[in-house]
């Protein structure tokens, strides 16, 4: 086995974004393209020669191609070892317990999470640093600069390594471990949950839950935690098996691409749970019979409820959302006694406030959950969550929400999605909106009177790094709110997202339709943004 040095020129696309980057599948497949961002990784990376890294993906098309080209390379840049998932699996909150459990040095995740898949479909790489989460700004920026200046990579000749089996094999001097990647975390899940009280109501005869795992890559996660540990009946995970294109469907749990799940929660004789995750394992939506939680409100929910589960009975520190999820946690940990924090979009940068002690708990409104158990977001794990509460209350999903609800008021909140618009359309309307926030304060539009607006700016409380220009926000002097953004995950033209919120403290009118309540507000942001003009669109593609 020789190693080659290959020359190579930049590309000038290998910018990361929110999640690593993310491109089509036929973009990955250029040549030198792959191997120019990894190899980007590993010059960017001080001390990692001789260390341990974590890698695998969700099983989408490309996967294992990616991954033997990637063991190859690390052989090349002295990487001491790699665990790697058998068949090249594993999910993106696996990945980071797997990082932790075994201190490794970082982690090489290949997916583009809730992008479809296939041969047409996306692709994706990002980097996890030690402590199991997605890599910060300062790491993928030095990423990026170094794929700006590449000039050559190097690989192994080498025949590839069997996925298939868990083993133990050399490339050249690294050490590489086929591990199973389900165990893992099923152990990590049996430290924080009473599987005992959970499985006592899952195998009644009187509880009836639905998983759906839209053929990605929670399928054999779901099917050992729920059919073989908690002893539900064999069939309760659906669409189970992970497919490299899932099964042509779009992995993404939200009422629209779960649509299987959504008619069965809502359909005659519905069961009394039902739960979806995505394309790499971080997200999850949560269903009772008849009744869609919102993640807004599961993450509060789950902030109220925390104690009745063992891995949170002592109190939780703090919890922590995105800019564009609703204050529904907000006003949970007011009354708890407890920080709130708000940061801009993208798990990376709930770490350092984990890291830190200073929250427990985390979500974002893009159904996104998870706590200090690793450093990503956990779709099973928000699973697991609902089921222990449920199990120890003894109520419906309807009824625990509802509860909530009268406890604390209700954030009604949507978020409507225009994807793929022509990208320069929608930076002008968003650069539009940027000149217009300074002077909006006081204005009246109906209504509504602005009460403050500007373009989110985050300062993290804890290393005291600046991020600018992760929003535009407009707060209303009733509690109302309006979020524009262009997310950072798509891989086609632009997708622009626009949140709105009002807050209902009267019980009473807790039953209105979420786009009824919100109508005036929608009615608005068109006014405000003149989405129509800049996009062409008379309708959002999804809303959730």
């Amino acid at each position: 086995m020789t190693i080659r040095t290959v020359t190579t020129t930049p590309f000038d696309d290998q910018k990361p974004g929110t999640s690593g980057l993310r491109k089509a599948v036929p973009t990955f497949q250029k040549p030198h393209y792959l191997e120019n961002f990894i190899q980007s990784i590993f010059d960017s990376l001080d001390g990692c020669e001789g260390q341990t890294l974590v890698v695998g993906g969700d099983g989408r098309y490309y996967n294992r191609q990616a991954i033997q080209v990637i063991l190859k390379m690390a052989a090349a840049n002295n990487i001491g070892r790699i665990l790697v998932g058998c068949g090249g699996i594993f999910s993106t909150p696996a990945a980071s317990a797997v990082i932790r459990k075994y201190n490794a040095f970082g982690g090489i995740i290949l997916s583009a999470s809730h992008n479809p898949g296939g041969p047409n479909g996306d692709f994706g790489v990002k980097y996890n640093v030690s402590n199991g989460g997605p890599a910060p700004e300062k790491v993928t920026n030095a990423i990026y600069e170094c794929t700006k200046t590449i000039n050559e990579y190097k690989i192994l000749d080498a025949a590839d390594i069997n996925l298939d089996r868990p083993g133990s094999f050399k490339l050249g001097t690294m050490d590489v471990e086929v591990i199973d990647s389900v165990t893992p975390y099923v152990e990590l899940m049996q430290q924080l949950f009473d599987f005992d009280k959970i499985k006592s109501m899952v195998s009644s005869d009187n509880f009836r839950m639905c998983m759906d795992s839209l053929h990605a890559v929670t399928g054999p996660y779901a099917r050992a935690l729920f059919e073989q540990y908690l002893g539900a009946k064999e069939g309760t995970v659906q669409n189970g098996t992970p497919l490299e294109d899932f099964g042509g469907g779009h992995p993404d749990p939200n009422l629209v691409y779960a649509h299987d799940l959504v008619d069965i929660m809502f359909g005659d004789n519905a069961p009394d749970f039902g739960a979806a995750s995505d394309g790499d394992g971080d997200r999850n939506m949560i269903l009772g019979k008849n009744f869609f939680v919102t993640p807004s409100d599961s993450l509060a929910v789950l902030t109220a409820n925390a104690t009745l589960v063992p891995g949170y009975e002592g109190g939780i520190a703090g919890v922590a959302r995105s800019m564009p999820t609703s204050a529904a946690a907000d006003r949970v940990a007011a009354k708890l006694g407890i920080d709130c924090y708000e940061t801009p979009t993208g798990w990376k940068f709930f770490g350092n406030l984990l890291d830190a002690g200073k929250a427990t708990l985390c979500g974002e409104e893009s159904f996104g959950t998870g706590s200090n158990h690793i450093r990503e977001k956990d779709g099973l794990w928000a699973v697991l969550f609902w089921l222990n509460i449920l199990a120890v209350k003894g109520e419906s999903v309807e009824k625990i929400v509802r509860d909530h609800w009268q406890e604390y008021g209700r954030n009604f909140y949507s978020r409507h999605d225009y994807e793929e618009v022509e990208s320069g359309p929608a930076n002008e309307l968003m650069n539009r909106l940027r000149s217009m926030v300074g002077d909006m304060k006081g204005k009246t539009y109906g209504n509504y009177e602005v009460a403050y607006s500007d373009d989110f700016a985050y300062t993290d409380p804890v290393d005291g790094s600046v991020s600018e220009k992760q929003g535009i926000r407009i707060g209303f002097t009733d509690g109302s709110r309006i979020v524009f953004r262009l997310s950072g995950t798509g891989t086609k033209g632009a997708t622009l997202r626009v949140y709105l919120e009002s807050y209902e403290p009267d019980g009473s009118k807790h039953d209105v339709d979420t786009q009824e309540a919100l109508s005036s507000l929608i009615e608005l942001a068109e006014e405000i943004a003149q989405i129509k003009k800049f996009t062409g669109r008379d309708k959002p593609t999804v809303i959730t």
